[in-house]
Parts: structure tokens; sequence; C-alpha cells
């Protein structure tokens, strides 16, 4: 079953089209990956899904329902949730405390509610705690919840911005690079996280630089250049892919996993 379909999706900025007559069906439970050289048009995809940016033309739907010209927080709302790295987070707060935070738009408390901390609003903050403890326990951060977020490594961070999303209930989430800037033990404990993400039902698509991670994690991977789909298969399809090896820079190497 598809949960998001795009067609014939472009954006032009200007004369540029970054994202230029774009075909994608996203099936739902998989972990798809959408790769391509810098400036290929992967970061504006993503805004144009989760409605920060309007395309010029083409069309998106989410479960057969059209959000093309969808607000950012009503796509949200229907469960198809982006990270935003670390402009999320709240560094004097602690872990916990940001995931509690992030389920402000379940809250069942008015604001007047909340700014009088009615009985309401003390149940939605007990249940929002609880919720965000379980979110971290199985996202394998339960030992950094109380940890003030400015005193986690960036691998934890990038992991925390995650939880952040897992608290809007995503039913795809979209992840910008989620392994960037890791270790290969973060990298490794990442997977495993997104892995597990799956598992619960969430489909999962992400834009990542590490192919080495790309190739790991993926069970489809599309690939854009300037703007437009040039390949789309498996990790093992994609990796002897002419188009593809010629996009990045024409030859075999590190770049794309082979």
């Amino acid at each position: 079953m598809n949960v998001i379909e795009v067609v014939n999706l472009t954006k032009k900025f200007g004369g540029l089209a970054a994202v230029n007559s774009v075909n994608l069906k996203v099936n739902q439970g998989e972990i798809l990956s959408i790769i391509g050289p810098n400036g290929a048009g992967k970061s504006t995809l993503f805004k144009l899904i989760t409605g920060f940016l309007k395309p010029t033309t083409g069309r998106i739907t989410f479960m057969d329902e059209d959000i093309t010209n969808m607000a950012p927080h009503l796509i949200a709302r229907q469960g198809v949730v982006r990270t935003f790295q670390e402009t999320t987070i709240f560094k004097e707060m602690s872990a916990l405390e940001n995931v509690a935070i992030a389920h402000h738009q379940r809250s069942r408390a008015n604001s007047l509610g909340i700014y009088f901390n009615s009985r309401r609003a003390r149940q939605d903050e007990e249940e929002f705690r609880r919720s965000g403890e379980e979110i971290l326990e199985y996202l394998g951060l339960g030992e950094v919840k109380y940890e003030e977020a400015r005193n986690l490594p960036h691998g934890y961070l990038r992991e925390l911005g995650i939880a952040i999303a897992m608290a809007t209930k995503p039913k795809v989430l979209l992840l910008d690079e989620p392994f960037s800037g890791m270790n290969p033990e973060e990298t490794d404990h990442a997977i495993t996280m997104v892995e597990g993400i799956r598992n619960r039902g969430i489909t999962v698509m992400l834009v990542e630089h590490d192919m080495r991670a790309v190739m790991r994690i993926s069970e489809r991977i599309i690939v854009l250049s300037f703007g437009e789909k040039i390949a789309e298969g498996t990790p093992a399809e994609i990796q002897i892919n002419e188009a593809v090896i010629e996009a990045y820079l024409g030859r075999e190497d590190d770049q794309i996993g082979v």
C-alpha cells in the first residue's frame, strides 16, 4: 500500500528547477532513502512533501488525500513528520523534558487550562512524561533521559531530535541526514534506532550522504540528480546503476558504497 505518492512534482526558483517532474511512491512500512550529489534537490523534495515549500506544479497525496497545498502543521497532524536536527532542541532542558514538551499538539487542555495548571493540564503533563520516557527507552536513550541536552554528545543530540519527532505519533517519519557527523559507533546505534522505528509500523524516508549507512539500512533507494529522478531500486541495484555512478563524479568509489 502506498502511503505517499508524488506526481510530476516540480519546484522552480526563478528559472532554476530544483525539483523537476519527480514521480515516486512510498510504500507502507518501508525504509526509503533519497540520495544524490549536493544540489540534487533532496532537501527541497522533503520540504515540498512536508509543506514547507509549495510546488510550482505537481501533486502530493498522503493515504490518497491531497496534501499538496496544506500547511506544515496540518500535514504533521495527518502523520507526516520531519526532523529538524538540533533546531527543535531546548539545550537547557533534559532529554525527557524535550520529548514531553513535543507532545503539545496532543494536549486536551486549552490555553487557559495550561496557564492555570488545571486538572486536565496536569493529567496531560503526566501522560506526556510517561510517553516521553517510553519513547526514550525504546530508542535506547533511557540512560540519558535526565541529562541536560547541552551536555549530550552529537550523536545523542541527533537521536534526541528523532525522539522529539516520535512524540507526534507519526505515520511517516522523514529524517534529514540522521547519520551526519556521527562516528561508527554512533551510526550503528542510530541505524538500530531507525530500524526499531520501522518495526513499530512507522514508514521511514531519509535523506543522507553517508552511503555506507544508506546501503545498510535501505530497502529501496531513489536517486536524484539536478532535480530529476535518475534511478530507483534496491541497494544492490543502485550500486551497479551506470546513471548513478556517472552522477557521483563518474567513478566507482566509496561515495556510493561500491
